[in-house]
């Protein structure tokens, strides 16, 4: 019974993915293909000189961030980026305790857009 318990563990555990996933932009480019939403976590001013096409604006900085974010969909894959890595990657970690099932994170920002 043991080994049985242990067996369904490791299968349970080796099915387990990265909620958040960090990709390079030509894997990031596929993605928004499927039309998933596309988030930009940087200020509205930055936002204003320059975005990617589709993308919504939530400032990850703004005391309004997990509000916003929260009226997403969890299930649906999402795609973040902000100018070079930093913000998106504390956005993306954030929204995974919030419960987001996948996060797709652009290495590199949209300075490598």
């Amino acid at each position: 019974m043991k080994k049985l318990i242990l067996l369904v563990l490791m299968i349970s555990c080796a099915r387990e993915t990265n909620v958040v996933e960090t990709v390079e932009k030509e894997t990031f480019q596929q993605l928004m293909q499927k039309n998933y939403t596309l988030v930009d976590v940087r200020t509205p001013k930055e936002f204003a000189e320059g975005y990617i096409n589709n993308a919504i604006n939530i400032d990850f900085n703004s005391p309004n961030f997990n509000t916003q974010i929260l009226t997403l969909s969890k299930e649906q894959p999402l795609l973040v980026y902000c100018a070079v890595g930093g913000r998106s990657a504390m956005a993306a970690s954030l929204m995974k305790s919030l419960g987001f099932k996948k996060v797709y994170e652009l290495q590199g920002g949209y300075n490598n857009w």
